[in-house]
């Protein structure tokens, strides 16, 4: 692991940072890195006991169009990820998993990003109890959620239909 010899933040924001860090390469020689500072996310892959997978569409202004996605989302400050992930599902989805199984956590962009993205299966989806904490969307979602079988997620990512790579990547976990 590299000690940057120094690193001054260019850019402090409500999801991520921006840092420009001064690194001594193993190679020997030193390089100026930006390096986007994230927390952390993770990602769903839930799936309904009819075994098709629940995503969800909405629209992305980086890409400036609708995407069908996994549900995801960030890390809030000091969350664990497996209660991040029972947050999201319910956010997201409107519904409680009886079962999050923790599956791999991967690296979306590690050439200049530490975000790392915990993928979970949920099952056992229910709708939320009057003895279930109350979630929201957040003020900048909007999101309609479907339902799709595996060879459905497949035929979507040959044609494009699918073009979110979290997705593309979770869609392997499945039968």
């Amino acid at each position: 692991m590299l000690t940057p010899l120094s690193s001054r933040r260019v850019y402090e924001g409500r999801i991520f940072d921006v840092t420009v860090d001064r690194v001594r390469l193993p190679h020997g020689r030193e390089a100026d890195l930006e390096i986007v500072r994230h927390d952390g996310s993770v990602v769903l892959l839930p799936i309904a006991d009819d075994g098709r997978v629940l995503l969800v569409r909405q629209y992305r202004y980086a890409a400036e169009r609708f995407l069908w996605e996994l549900p995801a989302g960030s890390l809030e400050i000091g969350e664990d990820r497996d209660v991040a992930a029972a947050r999201e599902c319910q956010e997201e989805l409107g519904l409680i998993a009886d079962r999050l199984e923790r599956l791999l956590t991967l690296y979306p962009t590690p050439g200049f990003c530490t975000e790392t993205m915990t993928y979970y299966r949920a099952t056992g989806l229910r709708t939320p109890g009057p003895d279930d904490p109350e979630a929201h969307q957040d003020d900048d979602e909007s999101i309609e959620v479907s339902a799709f079988s595996v060879d459905d997620l497949r035929a979507m990512i040959a044609s494009g239909e699918i073009a979110d790579l979290k997705t593309v990547a979770g869609v392997q976990f499945l039968s």
